[in-house]
């Protein structure tokens, strides 16, 4: 088992619940001007139950989504059957089934998956997005910030170090927002920050 999934096994079916009843344009609204021209390829890299990906696709994107939790991706499979979507159980930070010839996105997306690696692999992982990035794209992140929810292997995320990361990648800060309230319910404890970065 990935140890970034750690405690998602046993709420499966009231993770994937939430997920499906969240919509992509609310969630993501930040990120909404800095998606590429219809039919770019996108990666959803760590896509949960597969709601974002699913919605990228159906806007007009060529997407790939990757999720290392077999229950998520057999979800997302089941739920998103009739979409063109590839999806690829592989994990953060090594993204090792992606290769430079045919895996390169113009928007990579990031959705509360940061808080789940230690600062040796988000470095690591930081490297990896830069490969994977054609030139001038996107790489959005939502980083959560608050008590451990279903997934118990959490560490605390900051935009500053975010940031300095992606400078020593020569990636450049273009859009980045911090403290934002939880959109799920029950969620108080919890903030989220938001930041974008262009190769």
């Amino acid at each position: 088992m990935v140890t970034g999934t750690r405690g998602y096994e046993i709420g499966v079916q009231s993770f994937a619940k939430a997920s499906f009843g969240l919509k992509f344009e609310d969630i993501n609204q930040d990120f909404l001007s800095f998606l590429p021209a219809l039919g770019s390829k996108v990666l959803d890299a760590g896509c949960g139950v597969g709601q974002n990906a699913a919605a990228l696709c159906e806007l007009g994107y060529d997407v790939c989504a990757i999720e290392p939790l077999t229950a998520f991706l057999d979800k997302a499979k089941a739920r998103y059957k009739e979409l063109p979507i590839e999806w690829l159980e592989d994990s953060l930070p090594d993204l090792k089934l992606l290769n430079s010839a045919n895996h390169v996105f113009d928007f990579i997306l990031l959705d509360g998956v940061w808080h789940h690696l230690n600062y040796k692999e988000r470095k690591q992982c930081i490297n990896r997005l830069y490969e994977l990035l054609a030139p001038n794209g996107i790489c959005a992140f939502s980083l959560r910030n608050g008590p451990a929810g279903l997934g118990t292997h959490v560490y605390p995320t900051n935009n500053e170090e975010l940031s300095s990361m992606a400078l020593e990648n020569g990636l450049e800060v273009v859009f980045q927002v911090e403290n934002q309230p939880s959109k799920m319910p029950n969620k108080r404890d919890v903030s989220w920050s938001r930041v974008a970065l262009r190769k």
